[in-house]
Protein backbone atom coordinates (compact mmCIF):
# COMPACT_ATOMS: atom_id res chain seq x y z
CA UNK A 1 0.00 0.00 0.00
CA UNK A 2 1.59 3.39 -0.98
CA UNK A 3 2.44 6.01 1.65
CA UNK A 4 0.49 9.20 0.98
CA UNK A 5 3.54 12.12 -0.15
CA UNK A 6 3.97 14.97 2.22
CA UNK A 7 1.77 18.57 1.42
CA UNK A 8 3.96 20.87 -0.27
CA UNK A 9 4.28 24.17 0.71
CA UNK A 10 4.20 25.88 4.28
CA UNK A 11 0.15 25.20 6.41
CA UNK A 12 -0.24 29.15 6.02
CA UNK A 13 -3.80 30.38 6.46
CA UNK A 14 -5.58 33.51 5.62
CA UNK A 15 -7.57 36.31 3.38
CA UNK A 16 -5.45 37.76 0.43
CA UNK A 17 -7.39 40.66 -1.01
CA UNK A 18 -5.81 41.36 -4.40
CA UNK A 19 -6.27 44.13 -6.72
CA UNK A 20 -6.04 42.08 -9.64
CA UNK A 21 -4.95 43.44 -12.61
CA UNK A 22 -5.99 43.82 -16.32
CA UNK A 23 -5.43 40.82 -18.67
CA UNK A 24 -4.66 38.48 -15.49
CA UNK A 25 -7.07 35.80 -14.92
CA UNK A 26 -8.21 34.63 -11.82
CA UNK A 27 -6.87 30.69 -11.94
CA UNK A 28 -3.81 32.52 -12.83
CA UNK A 29 -3.82 35.44 -9.73
CA UNK A 30 -4.79 32.33 -7.26
CA UNK A 31 -1.47 30.00 -8.54
CA UNK A 32 0.61 33.41 -8.05
CA UNK A 33 -0.47 34.10 -4.79
CA UNK A 34 0.15 30.51 -3.78
CA UNK A 35 3.36 30.32 -4.94
CA UNK A 36 4.92 33.64 -3.61
CA UNK A 37 3.25 32.55 -0.21
CA UNK A 38 4.50 29.21 -0.55
CA UNK A 39 1.08 28.18 0.50
CA UNK A 40 -0.46 24.59 0.85
CA UNK A 41 -3.17 25.69 -0.59
CA UNK A 42 -5.29 28.22 -2.41
CA UNK A 43 -9.04 29.49 -3.63
CA UNK A 44 -10.65 32.52 -4.98
CA UNK A 45 -14.32 33.72 -3.44
CA UNK A 46 -15.35 34.68 -7.31
CA UNK A 47 -14.33 34.92 -10.79
CA UNK A 48 -13.22 38.17 -11.78
CA UNK A 49 -12.78 37.78 -15.94
CA UNK A 50 -9.15 38.89 -17.25
CA UNK A 51 -10.55 42.39 -18.97
CA UNK A 52 -11.62 43.09 -15.52
CA UNK A 53 -9.81 44.64 -12.49
CA UNK A 54 -10.15 44.86 -9.15
CA UNK A 55 -11.14 42.75 -5.72
CA UNK A 56 -10.25 39.41 -6.14
CA UNK A 57 -10.37 37.75 -2.59
CA UNK A 58 -7.85 34.75 -2.09
CA UNK A 59 -8.32 32.52 0.85
CA UNK A 60 -5.04 30.46 1.56
CA UNK A 61 -5.08 27.19 3.81
CA UNK A 62 -8.13 27.07 6.48
CA UNK A 63 -9.69 30.23 5.22
CA UNK A 64 -10.86 28.28 2.18
CA UNK A 65 -13.20 26.69 4.42
CA UNK A 66 -14.79 30.01 4.61
CA UNK A 67 -15.16 31.02 0.96
CA UNK A 68 -18.92 30.30 0.78
CA UNK A 69 -19.27 33.41 2.91
CA UNK A 70 -17.37 35.65 0.98
CA UNK A 71 -18.97 34.37 -2.47
CA UNK A 72 -22.51 35.07 -1.06
CA UNK A 73 -21.36 38.83 0.29
CA UNK A 74 -22.62 41.64 -1.84
CA UNK A 75 -20.47 43.38 -4.62
CA UNK A 76 -19.85 46.65 -5.88
CA UNK A 77 -18.98 47.17 -9.25
CA UNK A 78 -17.52 50.53 -11.16
CA UNK A 79 -18.20 50.10 -14.64
CA UNK A 80 -18.70 51.83 -18.68
CA UNK A 81 -21.03 50.87 -21.03
CA UNK A 82 -19.99 52.04 -24.54
CA UNK A 83 -22.86 52.46 -26.68
CA UNK A 84 -23.57 51.87 -29.98
CA UNK A 85 -22.78 47.81 -30.33
CA UNK A 86 -23.45 44.84 -29.33
CA UNK A 87 -20.74 41.81 -29.18
CA UNK A 88 -20.59 38.42 -28.42
CA UNK A 89 -18.96 38.42 -25.52
CA UNK A 90 -20.72 41.52 -24.07
CA UNK A 91 -17.28 43.38 -23.51
CA UNK A 92 -14.62 44.10 -25.09
CA UNK A 93 -13.20 40.48 -26.77
CA UNK A 94 -15.83 39.85 -29.02
CA UNK A 95 -16.88 40.86 -32.59
CA UNK A 96 -19.89 43.16 -33.07
CA UNK A 97 -22.71 41.35 -33.48
CA UNK A 98 -25.32 44.35 -32.87
CA UNK A 99 -24.84 48.39 -34.10
CA UNK A 100 -26.75 51.55 -33.85
CA UNK A 101 -25.90 55.12 -34.66
CA UNK A 102 -28.20 56.37 -31.89
CA UNK A 103 -26.99 57.44 -28.37
CA UNK A 104 -28.98 57.84 -25.28
CA UNK A 105 -29.44 61.07 -23.32
CA UNK A 106 -28.13 60.91 -19.65
CA UNK A 107 -32.13 61.70 -18.62
CA UNK A 108 -33.06 58.26 -20.95
CA UNK A 109 -30.64 56.94 -19.31
CA UNK A 110 -31.21 57.57 -15.36
CA UNK A 111 -35.15 57.04 -16.41
CA UNK A 112 -34.05 53.11 -16.91
CA UNK A 113 -32.35 52.47 -13.62
CA UNK A 114 -35.71 51.64 -11.26
CA UNK A 115 -36.10 48.42 -13.72
CA UNK A 116 -32.76 47.65 -12.93
CA UNK A 117 -32.99 47.77 -8.85
CA UNK A 118 -34.21 45.68 -6.61
CA UNK A 119 -35.19 41.63 -7.40
CA UNK A 120 -35.00 41.50 -11.22
CA UNK A 121 -34.89 38.18 -13.74
CA UNK A 122 -31.47 38.36 -15.63
CA UNK A 123 -30.02 36.32 -18.63
CA UNK A 124 -26.44 35.17 -18.48
CA UNK A 125 -24.31 36.12 -21.21
CA UNK A 126 -23.47 33.39 -23.90
CA UNK A 127 -19.87 33.56 -23.16
CA UNK A 128 -20.70 32.65 -19.34
CA UNK A 129 -19.69 29.84 -16.50
CA UNK A 130 -23.11 28.44 -16.67
CA UNK A 131 -23.75 24.84 -16.96
CA UNK A 132 -25.48 24.09 -19.77
CA UNK A 133 -26.24 19.74 -20.21
CA UNK A 134 -23.28 19.17 -18.17
CA UNK A 135 -20.84 21.56 -20.49
CA UNK A 136 -19.67 25.08 -19.38
CA UNK A 137 -22.03 27.90 -21.69
CA UNK A 138 -18.44 29.34 -23.11
CA UNK A 139 -16.86 26.29 -24.54
CA UNK A 140 -20.41 25.97 -26.35
CA UNK A 141 -20.58 29.38 -27.74
CA UNK A 142 -16.88 29.16 -28.58
CA UNK A 143 -17.97 26.63 -31.18
CA UNK A 144 -20.35 28.84 -32.61
CA UNK A 145 -23.35 27.03 -30.88
CA UNK A 146 -26.41 29.50 -29.76
CA UNK A 147 -26.77 28.64 -26.11
CA UNK A 148 -30.52 28.88 -24.55
CA UNK A 149 -29.47 30.05 -21.06
CA UNK A 150 -32.48 30.40 -18.53
CA UNK A 151 -32.76 33.90 -16.89
CA UNK A 152 -32.36 33.61 -13.17
CA UNK A 153 -33.49 35.67 -10.50
CA UNK A 154 -30.90 38.21 -9.09
CA UNK A 155 -30.94 40.92 -6.72
CA UNK A 156 -29.51 44.51 -7.45
CA UNK A 157 -29.33 46.86 -4.11
CA UNK A 158 -28.75 50.10 -6.05
CA UNK A 159 -27.42 50.98 -9.63
CA UNK A 160 -26.28 54.55 -10.52
CA UNK A 161 -25.14 56.78 -12.67
CA UNK A 162 -21.43 58.24 -12.29
CA UNK A 163 -20.55 59.97 -15.32
CA UNK A 164 -22.65 60.35 -18.96
CA UNK A 165 -20.94 61.75 -22.07
CA UNK A 166 -23.02 60.13 -25.13
CA UNK A 167 -20.57 57.91 -26.01
CA UNK A 168 -19.98 56.35 -22.60
CA UNK A 169 -21.76 55.93 -19.19
CA UNK A 170 -19.98 54.78 -15.87
CA UNK A 171 -21.78 52.88 -13.50
CA UNK A 172 -21.50 52.02 -9.75
CA UNK A 173 -23.71 48.92 -9.35
CA UNK A 174 -24.53 47.36 -5.48
CA UNK A 175 -25.38 43.41 -6.09
CA UNK A 176 -25.98 40.30 -5.22
CA UNK A 177 -24.56 36.54 -5.56
CA UNK A 178 -24.45 35.27 -9.17
CA UNK A 179 -25.46 38.84 -10.88
CA UNK A 180 -23.52 39.38 -14.36
CA UNK A 181 -22.54 43.27 -15.41
CA UNK A 182 -22.12 41.93 -18.79
CA UNK A 183 -25.89 41.38 -18.76
CA UNK A 184 -26.62 44.76 -17.24
CA UNK A 185 -24.50 46.48 -20.65
CA UNK A 186 -26.07 44.26 -22.96
CA UNK A 187 -30.18 44.73 -21.55
CA UNK A 188 -29.75 48.34 -20.93
CA UNK A 189 -28.34 48.87 -24.84
CA UNK A 190 -31.41 46.90 -25.65
CA UNK A 191 -33.95 48.63 -24.07
CA UNK A 192 -32.80 52.04 -24.70
CA UNK A 193 -32.21 50.87 -28.76
CA UNK A 194 -28.58 51.66 -28.86
CA UNK A 195 -26.75 48.66 -28.05
CA UNK A 196 -24.38 48.59 -25.12
CA UNK A 197 -21.24 46.31 -24.05
CA UNK A 198 -19.14 46.58 -21.39
CA UNK A 199 -15.57 48.83 -22.09
CA UNK A 200 -14.21 48.73 -18.61
CA UNK A 201 -14.91 46.32 -15.02
CA UNK A 202 -13.70 47.58 -12.17
CA UNK A 203 -15.05 45.41 -8.43
CA UNK A 204 -14.21 47.61 -5.77
CA UNK A 205 -15.99 45.77 -3.38
CA UNK A 206 -16.42 41.98 -1.75
CA UNK A 207 -18.40 41.38 1.46
CA UNK A 208 -17.06 42.14 4.00
CA UNK A 209 -13.11 43.41 2.09
CA UNK A 210 -13.36 46.72 0.87
CA UNK A 211 -10.70 48.27 -0.91
CA UNK A 212 -8.97 49.76 2.01
CA UNK A 213 -7.69 45.86 2.24
CA UNK A 214 -6.33 46.21 -1.54
CA UNK A 215 -3.25 44.23 -2.37
CA UNK A 216 -1.16 44.89 -5.77
CA UNK A 217 1.03 42.49 -6.89
CA UNK A 218 4.02 44.86 -6.68
CA UNK A 219 3.51 45.03 -2.98
CA UNK A 220 3.20 41.42 -2.41
CA UNK A 221 6.64 40.53 -4.75
CA UNK A 222 8.14 43.58 -2.49
CA UNK A 223 7.39 41.96 0.78
CA UNK A 224 8.58 38.73 -0.35
CA UNK A 225 11.86 39.56 -2.14
CA UNK A 226 12.57 42.80 -1.01
CA UNK A 227 14.99 44.83 -3.29
CA UNK A 228 15.65 41.84 -5.12
CA UNK A 229 11.87 42.27 -7.52
CA UNK A 230 10.60 39.11 -8.74
CA UNK A 231 12.24 35.93 -9.09
CA UNK A 232 12.07 33.14 -11.33
CA UNK A 233 9.29 30.81 -9.79
CA UNK A 234 11.23 28.07 -11.15
CA UNK A 235 14.54 28.62 -9.47
CA UNK A 236 13.61 31.06 -6.72
CA UNK A 237 13.34 28.25 -4.21
CA UNK A 238 15.49 26.26 -5.37
CA UNK A 239 18.49 29.22 -4.70
CA UNK A 240 17.64 29.24 -1.17
CA UNK A 241 17.55 25.54 -0.53
CA UNK A 242 21.45 25.63 -2.59
CA UNK A 243 22.39 27.92 -0.01
CA UNK A 244 20.63 26.90 2.65
CA UNK A 245 19.26 29.89 3.28
CA UNK A 246 15.63 29.42 5.00
CA UNK A 247 12.93 32.34 3.17
CA UNK A 248 11.25 34.97 5.44
CA UNK A 249 7.76 35.40 5.24
CA UNK A 250 7.59 37.39 8.13
CA UNK A 251 6.66 40.83 5.55
CA UNK A 252 4.51 39.12 3.50
CA UNK A 253 2.30 37.27 5.55
CA UNK A 254 1.62 40.59 7.61
CA UNK A 255 -0.10 41.63 4.77
CA UNK A 256 -3.25 38.70 5.03
CA UNK A 257 -6.44 39.35 6.57
CA UNK A 258 -7.53 37.12 9.69
CA UNK A 259 -9.40 33.69 8.39
CA UNK A 260 -11.94 34.69 10.60
CA UNK A 261 -12.73 38.09 8.78
CA UNK A 262 -14.72 36.16 6.49
CA UNK A 263 -17.57 35.63 9.37
CA UNK A 264 -18.42 38.48 10.73
CA UNK A 265 -21.90 37.73 9.52
CA UNK A 266 -22.31 34.86 11.68
CA UNK A 267 -23.21 35.15 15.67
CA UNK A 268 -20.01 35.33 17.47
CA UNK A 269 -19.49 33.38 20.77
CA UNK A 270 -16.33 33.38 22.74
CA UNK A 271 -15.63 30.21 24.49
CA UNK A 272 -13.13 28.90 26.58
CA UNK A 273 -9.36 26.78 25.34
CA UNK A 274 -10.74 23.92 27.22
CA UNK A 275 -13.58 24.20 25.47
CA UNK A 276 -11.94 24.99 22.23
CA UNK A 277 -10.11 21.61 22.09
CA UNK A 278 -13.86 19.31 23.01
CA UNK A 279 -14.78 21.13 20.03
CA UNK A 280 -11.90 20.85 17.95
CA UNK A 281 -12.39 16.62 18.49
CA UNK A 282 -15.88 17.44 17.57
CA UNK A 283 -17.94 17.50 20.19
CA UNK A 284 -20.71 19.88 21.41
CA UNK A 285 -20.28 22.45 24.08
CA UNK A 286 -22.44 24.21 26.58
CA UNK A 287 -22.28 28.14 25.48
CA UNK A 288 -22.15 29.93 28.56
CA UNK A 289 -22.53 34.04 29.18
CA UNK A 290 -25.30 36.31 29.56
CA UNK A 291 -25.43 37.55 26.20
CA UNK A 292 -24.72 34.35 24.49
CA UNK A 293 -27.47 33.35 21.65
CA UNK A 294 -30.00 29.91 22.93
CA UNK A 295 -30.33 29.47 19.29
CA UNK A 296 -28.74 29.94 15.91
CA UNK A 297 -28.76 27.65 12.83
CA UNK A 298 -24.95 29.15 12.17
CA UNK A 299 -22.30 30.59 14.73
CA UNK A 300 -18.31 31.21 15.04
CA UNK A 301 -16.84 29.95 17.48
CA UNK A 302 -13.72 32.02 19.02
CA UNK A 303 -11.09 31.24 21.76
CA UNK A 304 -8.72 34.08 22.72
CA UNK A 305 -10.22 35.83 19.62
CA UNK A 306 -8.86 33.30 17.69
CA UNK A 307 -11.38 31.55 15.00
CA UNK A 308 -12.18 27.80 16.54
CA UNK A 309 -15.02 26.41 14.38
CA UNK A 310 -18.22 27.29 12.24
CA UNK A 311 -21.39 25.30 14.11
CA UNK A 312 -25.11 25.76 15.29
CA UNK A 313 -26.61 26.92 18.36
CA UNK A 314 -29.74 24.60 19.65
CA UNK A 315 -30.87 24.69 23.35
CA UNK A 316 -27.82 26.79 24.90
CA UNK A 317 -24.79 23.85 23.38
CA UNK A 318 -22.34 24.78 20.31
CA UNK A 319 -22.33 21.85 17.47
CA UNK A 320 -19.52 21.78 15.74
CA UNK A 321 -19.88 21.20 12.14
CA UNK A 322 -16.50 22.82 10.60
CA UNK A 323 -13.49 22.94 12.73
CA UNK A 324 -10.13 24.93 12.20
CA UNK A 325 -6.92 24.34 13.29
CA UNK A 326 -5.73 25.63 16.36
Amino acid sequence: MGRRGKKKGRPVSGWLVLDKPVGMGSTEAVSKIKWLFQAEKAGHAGTLDPLASGMLPIALGEATKTVPYVQDGAKIYRFTVAWGDERSTDDLEGPVTNSSDKRPAETEVRALLPKYTGVIMQTPPQFSAIKIAGERAYDLARDGETVDIPAREIEIGRLDVIEHSGERTIFEVECGKGTYVRSLARDMGRDLGCFGHIAELRRVEVEPFTQEDFITIAELEAARFGEQGDEDPDTADDASDAANLPVDFTAIDALLVDTSAALDCLPQVAISDDAAVKIRLGNPVIIRGRDAPVEAEEACATARGRLVAIGAIEQGMFKPKRVFAG
